[in-house]
């Protein structure tokens, strides 16, 4: 199992970083992301914990921790800038939060998640809500991938968002967005997430592994 975007008490989640990742190494996880809310006032902060978190517990686990950040209600104008800084803090993955259908995201934060691409530091446009082919598309072309979330509310666009990526070539996730203990996903769940929205088995199976993948390269580099 993998989780690519989780939360602890270094933004709005209920456990430590140590708790979150435990209670995931029982459940079989290989990887997970920590990649707590930041915006220009806390992202050294939240970096220096997670980075710290990583190098400190890894030894002593089985599932390794990959530091990283989820730029949160930034304005567009600012998501290219702060992917690289928070990049050259040490954050190997990098989330902006989409515009989902249950927040008051600025408009154009999901055009500017994807235009950043992930050669500028973006690995996943998070919940990203009503989605258009054209995104979809410069998605796939920038190597940014979209995410499929068990959360509540964001789930909304699940359908939509699965269709269009499928069609564009773009790249798939299922993640938790997990916030408390009862958000960690079971290996089960995480399949049901991904048929539920609308993927077959075999498609099922590929975000599966292209999440390892992703997983592993992020790791490497940190």
């Amino acid at each position: 199992m993998i989780d690519l975007h989780c939360h602890t008490i270094f933004s709005d989640g209920a456990l430590l970083p140590a708790e979150l990742v435990r209670r995931a190494d029982a459940l079989g996880y290989r990887y997970v992301a920590l990649t707590d809310h930041v915006g220009p006032s806390n992202m050294e902060h939240v970096i220096r914990s997670a980075v710290r978190a990583a190098e400190e517990l890894n030894p002593y686990l089985d599932c390794t921790i990959i530091p990283g950040v989820e730029l949160t209600h930034v304005p567009p104008e600012m998501i290219a800038p702060l992917a690289e800084r928070a990049r050259g803090l040490g954050a190997a993955w990098v989330v902006v939060h989409g515009e989902s259908l249950v927040e008051p995201v600025a408009h154009g934060t999901n055009q500017a998640a994807l235009e950043t691409g992930h050669k500028g530091g973006v690995d996943l446009l998070a919940h990203p809500g009503l989605l258009t082919p054209d995104q979809a598309r410069l998605a796939a072309r920038n190597g940014v991938a979209l995410e499929l979330t068990s959360r509540r509310g964001h789930s909304l666009s699940n359908g939509l968002v699965a269709s269009l990526g499928r069609e564009a070539g773009a790249t798939l996730l299922v993640n938790s967005d997990s916030h408390t203990p009862g958000d960690i996903l079971t290996s089960e769940m995480a399949r049901k997430v991904a048929l539920g929205a609308g993927l077959n088995e075999s498609e099922a199976d590929g975000v599966r592994e292209r999440a390892y993948e992703l997983a592993a390269s992020a790791a490497e580099e940190s």
